[in-house]
C-alpha cells in the first residue's frame, strides 16, 4: 500500500465547550436517574459516611415493621423515608456535578469513535489501522481534511490544524516539524497539506482520554487531601457510632430503655453528613471548572497543589506583556516638525507587516492626519538582518526606519554626532527597557520612535490581588537586567529573574522548594522542560513542544500563559470549598445535640429538659425534625459545592476569620432555625 491509500474521511464533530450556564434544568433528570444508581453499596464505598447512613436507612426500614409502642410506625416510617432521602440527595448533587461534564465527554467520544490511521511500516510502506491500536512512537501520515488519531509530535511536513473540537476556537493553528510548534492534539483535524506525526501516548493517555475522564468526574482518582479528609471523616463516624452503641446499656442502667430507631437517628444527625454527601461534587465540580477553563490535569493532586501554590513564575512575553513591541512615543530632531517626523515615519512602516510596524502606523494615525499613498505608489524595502533597515521608495524621496547605529551609518553620521536632545532620548528609552528606531527621508535624520513592550492591561492588578493572597510573582525573561527591572517595575510583579536560562530556572525553583515554599511556572519550549518538571505545579502550552507537555503536570489547550493565575483561583476555590463546608458540617452538629439528646434522656434524666431550648414539641417531633434538616441542608448546599466559594483578596488569616464567622457560627445558628421551623410544620400538619 503506497502513500496515497485514501482514508475515509471522518464526520466533523461539533465542539461543545463546557459552559457555565450549562442549564440545572437539562441536567436534574438524568441526575436523578443517577441518584437511584448510585445506590448500589459497591459505588458508595467510595463515600464511607453515605454507606454508613444508607445502612442505617436499612435498617430503620426494616424496624418499621417491628412494632414499638414507644415509637408510632408513622414516625419511624418518616425516619425511614428522610434516612433514604439523605442518601439520594447525596448521590444526586454527586451526579448533578458529573453531569455538568457529560455534554462533553460524549462528544469527544463520539468524535473519536471508528477514528482510522495511516500507519508507517517498517518497510515505508502505510496501511490503513484503527486508531485505537497505534502505540507510542508510532508513526503516521495525516493529510488535509482527516483526523489526526492521537496526540504527538511532527516530524515532517507544514499544515494548518482547525483544534475547535478540543479547545472550542475554530481559527486554525500552524504546526510544523521542528521547533516550538510541532506537537499536535489527537482528534484535531488538518485542513491543509499534510503532516508525518510520531505518537508520543498508548491508549488511555492522550489528551482526549484525560479530558474524558476528568469531565466524567467518576474516574477521577481521589486527591491526598480527599483521602484525609475521607480518614477524618470515618473517624469520627466510629467515634460517634462507639458513643451510641454504649447509649443503650447506660439507659438501662439508669432503669430506662431507647427506641433503636431514635438511636439511629441519633447517629446520622451526629456523623458529618453534610461534608459526606458534598465531598465528591466539590471535588468533580473543582475539576469541571478547569475543564471548562480549558486546561487538562494530569491529576487531582496538582490542582490541589495550585491552591497551595507561594510562588508563581511568568515568562515575561506573552504573559506579562503582549510580546510584540508597540509604538508608544515618537521624538523629532531638533529642526524636525512633530508632523514632518510623524509623515516620514508612517511611510517607513507602511509598507511593514510586522507587528511593530502595525503599531507605529496605527499610533501615527492617531496623532495626525494624512495624504498617504497607496502601496502601489510605494517600492517596499523589507528588512533584512544585514542591514537592519527596512522602509519604502516613494518617487525620489528615500524612507527608512531601523537600528540606531544602522540607520546613523546609513545617513553618514556617527553616534557622537547625534543632536544632544535626541542622544538624551535614545540613551532614556533604554534604560527604560524600550528599543529606540531612528528615521530619516533621504540622508535627513529626522528623530527616534519608542517601542516599547507593553505590559497587558490588568495585569498589575491580577498581581496585587495574588500579592493579597500571599502569592509572590516572579517575572522570568532574557531580557538584560536593566530592561527587565523596568518592566517588571511597571507590571508590578514582586522579583525578576533577568538572563534567564533552564539552568537558572531550575535553580530558582529548587531554591524556593527548599525554603519550603510551593512553586507554579508555565512554559512551552523544550528548554522549559526541566523546570516544569520541577515546579509543584507546571503548566506546558499545548501549541508548545512534546518535551514540554510531557514535564508538566497540566496543558493549557488554548495555549494561554495567563491561564496560570485562574488556575491557581479555581485551586483556592477548591480548598476554601471543601474547608468552609466541612465546617459548617461540623459546627451543625451542636444544635442537633440540643435538638435529640433531651428528646432521647428527658424521660430518664427530667434535668435534661432544660436543654431543649428550641422548645420542640415533642421528642419524636424532635428527632424527626433534626433527621429533616439533616437532609434538606444538603439539597440546600448543593449549588455552593457545584460553584465553589468565592475567595476574595486577602491573607490566609483572613480567608480563615471569614470562614470560621460564615460557615463555622453559620453552621451552628442555621441548624437552631431551621430544627425549629420544621419542628412547628410538622406539629402544624400532625404528622408526630
Amino acid at each position: 500500500m503506497n502513500m496515497q491509500t485514501p482514508v475515509a474521511k471522518q464526520p466533523e464533530q461539533p465542539a461543545v465547550a463546557p459552559s457555565a450556564k450549562t442549564a440545572i434544568a437539562d441536567l436534574w433528570r438524568p441526575a436523578l436517574i443517577q441518584a437511584f444508581v448510585k445506590l448500589d453499596p459497591r459505588q458508595l464505598q467510595r463515600s464511607p459516611v453515605m454507606l454508613v447512613v444508607e445502612l442505617t436507612a436499612i435498617l430503620t426500614t426494616v424496624l418499621c415493621a417491628i412494632p414499638d409502642p414507644a415509637v408510632p410506625t408513622s414516625v419511624a416510617l418518616q425516619i425511614a423515608l428522610w434516612l433514604w432521602f439523605t442518601v439520594l440527595f447525596a448521590n444526586f448533587a454527586e451526579a448533578l456535578a458529573e453531569g455538568r461534564g457529560k455534554a462533553r465527554a460524549d462528544s469527544l467520544k463520539a468524535g473519536s469513535e471508528g477514528l482510522k490511521a495511516r500507519l508507517r511500516e517498517s518497510t515505508g510502506a502505510f496501511r490503513v489501522v484503527n486508531a485505537t491500536t497505534l502505540r507510542k512512537g508510532d508513526v503516521v501520515r495525516v493529510e488535509a481534511g482527516e483526523m489526526i488519531p492521537g496526540d504527538g509530535e511532527v516530524i515532517e511536513g507544514i499544515a494548518a490544524v482547525n483544534e475547535a473540537a478540543i479547545t472550542g476556537e475554530s481559527a486554525p493553528v500552524i504546526r510544523e516539524s521542528g521547533g516550538d510548534r510541532s506537537a499536535v492534539t489527537g482528534n484535531t483535524r488538518l485542513v491543509s497539506d499534510w503532516l508525518l506525526v510520531r505518537i508520543s501516548s498508548n491508549p488511555g493517555e492522550s489528551t482526549l482520554d484525560r479530558m474524558i475522564a476528568l469531565v466524567e468526574g467518576a474516574k477521577r482518582q481521589k486527591t491526598p487531601n480527599e483521602v484525609a479528609l475521607d480518614i477524618l471523616l470515618i473517624g469520627l463516624t466510629l467515634i460517634f457510632l462507639l458513643v451510641v452503641v454504649t447509649l443503650q446499656p447506660f439507659a438501662r442502667f439508669s432503669g430506662g430503655s431507647l427506641p433503636l430507631v431514635f438511636l439511629v437517628a441519633l447517629l446520622v444527625t451526629l456523623i458529618p453528613t453534610t461534608i459526606g454527601g458534598l465531598l465528591s461534587a466539590i471535588g468533580i465540580a473543582g475539576m469541571d471548572r478547569l475543564v471548562r477553563l480549558n486546561v487538562i490535569a494530569k491529576s487531582g493532586r496538582a490542582v490541589e497543589a495550585a491552591g497551595d501554590v507561594h510562588v508563581l513564575l511568568l515568562d515575561k512575553t506573552g504573559t506579562i506583556t503582549f510580546g510584540n513591541r508597540r509604538c508608544s512615543a515618537v521624538y523629532a530632531a531638533p529642526g524636525v516638525t512633530a508632523k514632518e517626523l510623524a509623515e516620514g515615519a508612517l511611510l517607513a512602516s507602511l509598507a511593514d507587516d510586522t507587528a511593530e510596524g502595525k503599531s507605529i502606523v496605527e499610533y501615527l494615525r492617531e496623532l495626525h492626519s494624512f495624504n498617504e499613498p497607496s502601496l502601489q505608489e510605494l517600492t517596499a524595502v523589507p528588512f533584512s538582518a544585514e542591514t537592519r533597515l527596512s522602509g519604502v521608495d516613494h518617487g525620489e524621496r528615500i524612507y527608512r526606519k531601523g537600528a540606531v547605529d544602522s540607520l546613523l551609518s546609513f545617513v553618514g553620521m556617527q553616534r557622537s554626532d547625534l543632536p544632544l536632545p535626541l542622544s538624551r532620548e535614545i540613551d532614556k528609552i533604554a534604560k527604560t527597557g524600550g528599543t529606540p528606531l531612528l528615521v530619516c527621508v533621504g540622508h535627513k535624520l529626522l528623530g527616534a520612535i519608542h517601542l516599547k513592550d507593553v505590559v497587558k492591561p490588568g495585569i498589575r492588578e491580577r498581581f496585587a490581588e495574588l500579592r493579597k493572597l500571599g502569592i509572590r510573582t516572579v517575572m522570568v525573561t532574557g531580557d538584560n537586567p536593566l530592561t527587565a527591572a523596568a518592566i517588571a517595575a511597571e507590571a508590578g510583579v514582586d522579583d525578576v529573574l533577568a538572563e534567564a536560562t533552564p539552568e537558572k530556572k531550575l535553580e530558582r525553583i529548587r531554591q524556593e522548594q527548599n525554603d519550603g515554599r510551593l512553586v507554579a511556572m508555565c512554559g512551552d519550549g523544550a528548554n522549559d522542560a526541566p523546570a516544569l518538571a520541577q515546579a509543584d505545579v507546571g503548566m506546558a502550552m499545548n501549541d508548545g513542544t512534546q518535551a514540554a507537555r510531557e514535564a508538566a503536570n497540566m496543558v493549557d489547550l488554548d495555549s494561554d500563559p495567563t491561564k496560570l493565575l485562574d488556575v491557581v483561583q479555581i485551586g483556592k476555590e477548591l480548598l476554601v470549598t471543601r474547608g468552609a463546608l466541612t465546617t459548617f458540617s461540623i459546627a451543625n452538629d451542636v444544635a442537633k445535640y440540643f435538638a435529640i439528646l433531651p428528646a432521647l434522656f428527658a424521660a430518664i434524666y427530667p434535668q435534661l429538659g432544660v436543654l431543649n431550648i428550641m422548645q420542640l414539641a415533642s421528642p419524636q417531633s424532635a428527632i424527626l425534625s433534626a433527621i429533616v434538616f439533616n437532609a434538606l441542608i444538603i439539597v440546600v448546599l448543593i449549588p455552593l459545592a457545584l460553584r465553589g466559594v468565592r475567595v476574595q483578596a486577602a491573607s490566609a488569616a483572613a480567608l480563615l476569620r471569614r470562614n470560621l464567622l460564615i460557615y463555622g457560627l453559620g453552621g451552628i445558628a442555621v441548624p437552631f432555625v431551621g430544627i425549629k421551623l420544621i419542628d412547628m410544620l410538622l406539629t402544624g400538619l400532625h404528622l408526630v
